[in-house]
């Protein structure tokens, strides 16, 4: 890696996925601190080496909790709707996306079946809204006895949508499914990195997280 791309992915104001940014903000960030590269090149950057980086980050996380929380959205990309679904833990970290054509059970199949050989184990509770793909999915599987649903307990993968819904604005909506795809990949594990929960830390140590995930950050742009 040369030394702009290490400085492309040291900045802070890149880094972290709490700030979302196009690619054009970042060439205008990086402009004004005396690095000229076009947001082509950014672009290219982030899909060449943001997958390694996203796969170092989790291989360091810890095992999640044992509750899922599984919701999907749908996103219009060229005139078309697509589902982007997503599971989470119940601390809000994204634990697998996956963008589809289909809001049916195959495609639920689908994401859990990625989602237990991802995670490698089988969790205490899986709660959902009450799409019926869902407990199709579950009693495919022989897991219906860990389906849970009903009043606001989804809230955590509802809310879990809007990082992505901010970034999807900033950039002006996704150009494909598949870009989505690779994008929200590398997005979600590197915003999993640095949401540190601030409304839920004292100042202190909430500097004290921030500058440890800022630290981590930098092993892994350096590695």
């Amino acid at each position: 890696m040369s030394l702009n791309e290490q400085n492309i992915f040291r900045t802070p104001s890149i880094s972290a996925g709490n700030n979302p940014a196009s690619f054009r903000d970042i060439e205008e960030i990086l402009a004004e601190r005396g690095i000229d590269v076009s947001y082509e090149t950014i672009r290219r950057w982030v899909f060449k080496f943001g997958p390694a980086f996203a796969a170092n980050i989790r291989s360091n996380r810890p095992l999640p909790p044992a509750t899922w929380h599984l919701d999907e959205v749908f996103v219009r990309i060229g005139g078309k709707r697509t589902y982007l679904w997503r599971a989470v833990d119940d601390e809000g970290e994204v634990l697998e996306i996956l963008a589809q054509s289909r809001r049916n059970k195959w495609a639920a199949l689908k994401l859990l079946r990625k989602l237990l050989k991802k995670q490698g184990y089988v969790p205490g509770k899986i709660v959902t809204d009450k799409l019926g793909s869902y407990s199709a999915a579950l009693r495919e599987l022989g897991l219906a006895h860990l389906h849970v649903t009903g009043g606001r307990l989804n809230n955590r993968a509802e809310v879990s949508h809007q990082p992505t819904r901010r970034q999807e604005r900033r950039m002006g909506r996704f150009k494909s499914p598949g870009s989505m795809q690779r994008f929200l990949s590398v997005h979600d594990a590197i915003y999993n990195h640095f949401n540190v929960q601030r409304h839920l830390n004292s100042r202190p140590t909430l500097r004290q997280t921030r500058a440890e995930a800022f630290a981590e950050w930098h092993q892994i742009v350096a590695a």
